[in-house]
């Protein structure tokens, strides 16, 4: 196969190999339904999905639905969470969240997305990261790596994330975008840091245009 030239034929190409590259690619927080994904998400702004893994149990134990977490004292919910990082803040959004999934929407995480960036802590990205992985929707999540990523490649020179999400949604099939923006954020964790690129290990390098291999 010769290289690809078009920013969607590289979008295909870098899909199809790093498919190969991480067959077993999943959404590492730990959940058991959209509403745990949600607030795992809202805790693992600037913190690592390891970190979150080891809060949530207990956040879970003690507050394990929507009802039980919207009258959660929020000093309790803070000390669960403190060790994530701006714990005061997520521990505000989580308990918002909860209350406006039971206000209004009958306790219940929506999958539209009108929906569900009316919701406290939930932004574009966390939206797309419930609806891809909790809810097998479309959705493609754009995060600093999808963004560092898709330049790199030459997908798109986009800088403002809903702008670039809506770039990488015409390349990408709808059923395959939430593992699209998956594969990106593995490798850019894995083998494309934003200071020190591998791109002499690198599966992309013979056709990525930045690649200083």
């Amino acid at each position: 196969m010769g290289r690809p030239r078009s920013p969607k034929g590289r979008a295909t190409e870098t899909l199809r190999r790093l498919m190969v590259e991480y067959p077993d690619a999943r959404c590492e927080l730990d959940h058991r339904n959209p509403f745990e994904l949600l607030a795992a998400t809202i805790l693992s702004a600037q913190c690592t999905d390891v970190r979150v893994n080891m809060v949530t149990p207990a956040l879970f134990a003690r507050f394990p639905t929507p009802e039980d977490l919207a009258v959660a004292p929020i000093e309790e919910v803070e000390e669960l969470v403190r060790s994530t990082g701006f714990y005061r803040n997520k521990a505000r959004s989580l308990v918002g969240m909860a209350r406006a999934l039971v206000e209004r929407f009958d306790g219940e995480v929506p999958s539209a997305m009108e929906d569900l960036v009316t919701i406290p802590g939930c932004g574009r990205k966390t939206a797309n990261v419930v609806r891809s992985v909790a809810m097998d929707l479309p959705g493609l999540p754009v995060d600093t790596h999808v963004g560092r990523l898709s330049g790199r490649l030459g997908l798109s020179t986009e800088t403002d994330p809903v702008k670039l999400e809506h770039v990488l949604n015409d390349m990408i099939p709808p059923a395959q975008r939430g593992l699209f923006s998956l594969l990106l954020i593995l490798h850019g964790r894995r083998a494309c840091p934003a200071r020190t690129p591998r791109c002499g290990a690198c599966v992309l390098a013979d056709f990525c245009p930045s690649s200083r291999g």
